[in-house]
């Protein structure tokens, strides 16, 4: 008998994601999964790559939640707080949402509206001291897909002296699904399909989460939509300032984790290389022109963004390995 899981959520994108990896996961026995309009449903039906897993969703309350050990809350960003404070308070809980990344309330109130929940340990592992933090906490609150993608790239730079946190500039492209799955007009085919479009440009909300992670103190980004399901690809500058290799300053950072790799000279990152897996591939130079540090990364925003993240966090929480269930290597073509 494993640790019992459950899913809050479990019709969108993320909460799809979660599904596969914990109905192969060794270590969790999954118990419920919920939905809001998708409750009765199938969860084949709603997910047909799923088709085989014998499950109904029900309704998103703390009741069909509760025979669970530890639940995963993949709800629209507002929402998580109120359904925690629902659950027994031996159960723990692993957000995928917003609502307890942010330890500046002030600014949760300006990227996301409505009142400050609190804040929960940050959910990525990659970061010093952090892992042994969420090996001990009963909630954990997982990072955004873009914020993974970025903290990843410039996080070490920061601490190691070589990126000026006053001077960081972000350009990222993302898969349609980090839109979630609800019916947008932008998010159409015919209007997706050929076509690259910033939106949110100067006001995105892993901005706070992304300076709070890194130590950034002024951080320009835009999140650019790109034709394809899946993925992110970010390219971070940041004015450098001084002796050392960027590249070599990553490559000893991650030299011990799993799931990032700083890949030979030469070898940039691409999203297609991730795809379906929980790693987060980085590449770094120095622009011979401007002198800037260069650093690009690239991963899956439902895996290492989002389900993965999550189930690797839930792995260090429950006592297990930290790399049960998930893949280090992406799926091609």
């Amino acid at each position: 008998m494993g640790i019992r899981v459950a899913v809050a959520g479990a019709s969108g994108y993320a909460g799809g994601e979660l599904l596969r990896l914990l109905a192969g996961h060794p270590g969790f026995d999954l118990v419920a999964a919920t939905a809001h309009a998708q409750a009765g449903a199938r969860v084949s039906a709603v997910h047909p790559q799923l088709a085989g897993l014998d499950l109904t969703l029900g309704a998103t309350e703390a009741a069909g939640l509760a025979d669970a050990d530890l639940v995963f809350l993949a709800l629209p960003h507002g929402q998580s707080a109120a359904l925690a404070a629902q659950l027994p308070a031996g159960t723990k809980i692993v957000d995928l949402g917003a609502d307890f990344r942010l330890k500046d309330g002030e600014l949760w109130r300006r990227y996301y509206g409505g009142e400050h929940a609190g804040t929960w340990t940050y959910g990525l592992p990659e970061l010093p001291g952090q892992r042994e933090l969420i090996a001990t906490a009963d909630r954990v609150a997982n990072t955004g897909c873009y914020a993974a993608t970025v903290t990843l790239a410039l996080a070490p730079l920061i601490q190691a002296g070589l990126a000026d946190p006053a001077d960081v500039v972000v350009v990222a492209g993302s898969g349609t699904s980090g839109a979630g799955r609800n019916a947008k007009l932008n998010l159409l085919g015919s209007e997706v399909m050929g076509d690259l479009s910033p939106y949110k440009v100067g006001a995105h909300q892993h901005v706070p989460e992304i300076k709070q992670a890194t130590g950034a103190t002024s951080l320009s980004m835009t999140p650019v939509l790109a034709p394809m399901p899946r993925g992110i690809l970010a390219t971070v500058t940041a004015r450098f300032l001084g002796a050392g290799n960027p590249r070599e300053v990553l490559a000893q950072a991650y030299a011990s984790e799993v799931f990032v790799h700083v890949l030979p000279e030469g070898q940039w990152p691409h999203t297609a290389a991730t795809f379906g897996s929980n790693a987060c591939h980085l590449q770094a130079t120095v622009d011979v022109d401007s002198g800037r540090i260069v650093v690009v990364s690239a991963l899956d925003n439902l895996g290492k963004g989002a389900a993965g993240q999550a189930v690797q966090c839930a792995n260090l929480m429950s006592g297990l390995p930290e790399t049960m269930g998930l893949s280090v290597y992406g799926v091609a073509p």
